[in-house]
């Protein structure tokens, strides 16, 4: 396992960052890898494979027709070459009991605060609110345990958590969310339920994509070195990006897009999207391009950032490597060394950090310069960085450090262009803005 640098940083983000998961959603295929749960507040876990027919796009009913203007022909505005003095990371909200995650849903200006306690804690104008959920007493509380994800369906009153129960195996739960916001516990169900052969790499991310299907995280099952050898497996769900259409379909808890790329491959779990993540802790979709990053938490020596190019598929069959490689360095020789997709940027353990923890692309108004960049943190020394992308899988220049903050758990940003660094150790939320 990945050695961090004190033992109050092991405390807090072992759970974050280098955690691992596996299981499977088919019970009639891999029962082995059907997690087992006596915890979850469920109907269906799912007794056969998931429905590969053609899901809507939950997204097309909020497609609409613009008007066409002719406007006089303008100048761009000039931004200035962005520099480490035009970014201000200041506090915007304390008093959260380790805070690794932040969703929003639509037409709301609430953000709902993951806590790895097991609560959902609104903030409203800048104040916290009471619990709108709180499964503590459903989830195990291990370094890298806990609740660690949630998002809410971009077209049905519904939202999705991803956290780990009593016995550390990784669910993902729905919930009926009502029009105030809170969550009624009594309409829980389990989507999924991986079995975690170890307490790390849980991953813990879940994200609605822009094609509106539920993008899931998990790690490589835990301890250390792949010892599964899960992470180039399309034999397991652990090491992998995963996708699905978290609604009920017909008698099956979820179903899967015929467009998957492993759907027609026999042994492969339909619902893998992407392989060769050791433990994707968190992950973001570029809000105006679609493209996916990806903050991959490394092993001994480096920590990577990934990026799928939407207009070359999103990440579609892709594989980031692991444990054939660490970052775009050889590791398990006994692994085939293929020809997976490197990383766009990656740093070595030492004075820069230890476990990375991502990530968004800046796209808000408040500092022009900032816009388009990606923008990433590490746990272990609490560095804030912008990266730029460039043409490919490059960046345009050297990593720009903007700040540090004590243990960022993640870096997220809002449909309303604001940003946000959380603050796990100190259960602080930051906000990036200009000085």
């Amino acid at each position: 396992m990945r050695t961090l640098i004190t033992a109050s940083v092991i405390v807090g983000l072992c759970t974050f960052a280098a955690c691992s998961s596996d299981a499977t959603t088919e019970p009639t295929t891999s029962t082995s890898d059907v997690a087992t749960t006596t915890t979850a507040t469920t109907t269906d876990t799912g007794s056969t494979s998931p429905d590969t027919t053609s899901p809507e796009n939950p997204l097309a009913a909020t497609t609409t027709t613009k008007a066409t203007t002719t406007v006089a022909s303008t100048v761009p505005p000039i931004t200035q070459p962005l520099a480490a003095n035009m970014v201000v990371i200041g506090p915007f909200v304390s008093g959260l009991n380790k805070p690794v995650d932040i969703a929003t849903r639509a037409d709301d200006p609430t953000l709902f605060v993951v806590q790895q306690d097991g609560k959902i804690i609104p903030i409203r104008n800048g104040a916290l609110g009471s619990a709108v959920l709180d499964i503590g007493t459903q989830i195990s509380t291990g370094n890298e345990q806990g609740l660690l994800g949630m998002a809410f369906h971009p077209t049905e009153p519904f939202a999705y958590v991803d956290y780990t129960n009593p016995i550390g195996d990784s669910i993902i739960a729905e919930y009926r969310v009502k029009a105030d916001g809170t969550f009624d516990a009594a309409t829980a169900r389990v989507v999924l339920a991986v079995k975690q052969p170890f307490p790390n790499h849980n991953g813990g991310k879940v994200a609605f994509g822009p094609d509106g299907m539920l993008y899931i995280g998990f790690g490589d099952g835990g301890a250390g070195d792949d010892p599964n050898r899960n992470g180039l497996s399309l034999s397991t769900m652990l090491a992998k990006m995963l996708r699905i259409n978290p609604l009920r379909s017909g008698d099956k808890p979820y179903s899967v897009p015929p467009d998957n790329p492993y759907v027609d491959l026999e042994g492969a779990f339909p619902e893998i999207w992407a392989s060769g993540l050791r433990n994707p802790w968190r992950f973001d979709f570029d809000s105006v391009t679609g493209d996916l990053w990806i903050a991959d938490v490394g092993q001994n020596q480096w920590e990577e950032v990934n990026v799928a190019r939407a207009a070359d598929g999103g990440g579609k069959a892709a594989n980031f490597g692991w444990s054939a490689w660490e970052g775009s360095h050889r590791y398990n020789a006994d692994q085939p060394a293929g020809d997976p997709q490197p990383p766009i940027w990656e740093y070595q353990h030492g004075d820069d950090g230890c476990s990375v923890s991502g990530g968004a692309v800046y796209r808000g108004s408040d500092i022009p310069s900032l816009v388009g960049w990606y923008i990433v943190a590490d746990y272990c020394s609490g560095k804030i960085w912008a990266l730029q992308p460039g043409k490919g899988n490059t960046l345009a220049g050297a990593p720009l450090q903007i700040g540090v903050v004590p243990n960022p758990s993640a870096v997220v940003d809002t449909p309303d262009g604001a940003m946000y660094v959380l603050g796990v150790s100190d259960g602080t939320i930051r906000r990036i803005s200009r000085p």
